[in-house]
């Protein structure tokens, strides 16, 4: 850091997103993008933004908000969007949060959530899952604001609805429910938004969307929070989704039937590959998300995601104690899959 950087943020530790290369082609198997293009209406939307962008965006993105309102049966007033879901995290966490009002999370989750508290100067507690990865309620009692992913970020493990409402339940503050993958298997808590005022949940459209690229994401919640987040919104980016995002965006959840093919080709992809894996002697945690979280008995996961790389396929790998034995794999096409278990026999039999 320079002499002229903030004190305050002397001890910030950015967030490290999953590789991009661009020395080869790659099998990408390791940030929880979608295989497949978006839906066939978005390229155009996007390309008729394209000639007005030397206009600003609209600020109140309001052909956006309806047409997410009209996915979750709600009022526009109902919802915020941003720049990827990562945005809207920051809006919610510097709205609610405070250095006397911290934020709860479990200890193998997003590892977005602890580098936002870190920056904003927030408390946070790490709430340990249990042995088996999973989410006890129970253990969230006594905390003012709480975030939880669902299905959670690493392990892909889905905490049924009735175990969410628990958890709204026990705490004071705000309980932010992550639901970034939760259109790969599961209930949204969006439908509690109406009978919790506390309740905020996140969605994005860079996974079930395939729009990464196109950093939108939103929040749902009851029309007095979301006033809360559009101020704080306002005082940081009124113009934050751009003209062709936007519209692209709207195009791609007006297509339901494209949609709804593409998460059928990704479940059933899911599916295969995890009873794959098992039959080579893979520990896999059981997902509700677009990636499974898997342990071999003969590699740690270290080395095996070095191996795949230099066999071509790109998976993810965290050196936190309690996932470092594991390699998280994002879910791609039937081929992509078949490549992978085919790569993966020939690196524990030593032919790769």
């Amino acid at each position: 850091m320079t002499k002229y950087f903030s004190a305050d943020l002397g001890g910030i530790t950015p967030y490290v997103a999953g590789e991009q290369p661009q020395d080869k082609s790659y099998i990408k198997l390791n940030t929880n993008e979608s295989p497949y293009p978006p839906a066939h209406g978005v390229e155009a939307a996007a390309a008729q933004q394209s000639a007005k962008l030397n206009l600003y965006s609209d600020p109140t993105y309001l052909p956006l908000k309806k047409a997410i309102a009209s996915v979750y049966g709600l009022s526009p007033e109902n919802v915020l969007c941003g720049n990827g879901s990562d945005e809207v995290l920051f809006f919610i966490f510097r709205a609610f949060c405070s250095k006397d009002n911290g934020m709860a999370c479990p200890d193998v989750s997003y590892g977005f959530y602890p580098v936002l508290c870190n920056l904003l100067n927030i408390p946070y507690t790490a709430v340990e899952l249990a042995p088996d990865f999973t989410v006890n309620p129970q253990d969230y009692k006594g905390f003012t604001n709480i975030c939880i992913a669902n299905p959670n970020a690493q392990t892909g493990i889905y905490l049924p609805l009735g175990g969410v409402e628990q958890i709204i339940k026990n705490v004071s503050g705000v309980a932010v429910v992550d639901e970034a993958y939760i259109d790969f298997g599961g209930q949204s808590a969006a439908s509690l938004i109406n009978k919790y005022p506390n309740l905020i949940v996140v969605q994005t459209m860079s996974k079930s969307r395939s729009l990464a690229g196109g950093r939108v994401g939103f929040a749902l919640a009851n029309r007095q929070l979301i006033s809360d987040l559009e101020a704080v919104r306002s005082s940081f980016n009124p113009y934050n989704i751009n003209r062709m995002s936007m519209f692209a965006a709207v195009s791609s959840l007006e297509d339901t039937e494209y949609f709804h093919s593409c998460i059928d080709k990704i479940v059933h992809a899911r599916e295969y590959t995890v009873t794959e894996l098992k039959k080579l002697g893979f520990d896999v945690l059981l997902s509700k998300a677009n990636f499974v979280l898997a342990k071999s008995g003969k590699m740690g996961g270290g080395e095996l995601y070095l191996k795949l790389k230099e066999n071509g396929i790109l998976v993810r790998h965290f050196d936190s104690p309690r996932i470092k034995d594991y390699i998280r794999v994002t879910i791609g096409s039937r081929m992509q899959m078949a490549q992978l278990i085919t790569t993966l026999k020939k690196i524990l039999s030593g032919e790769a």
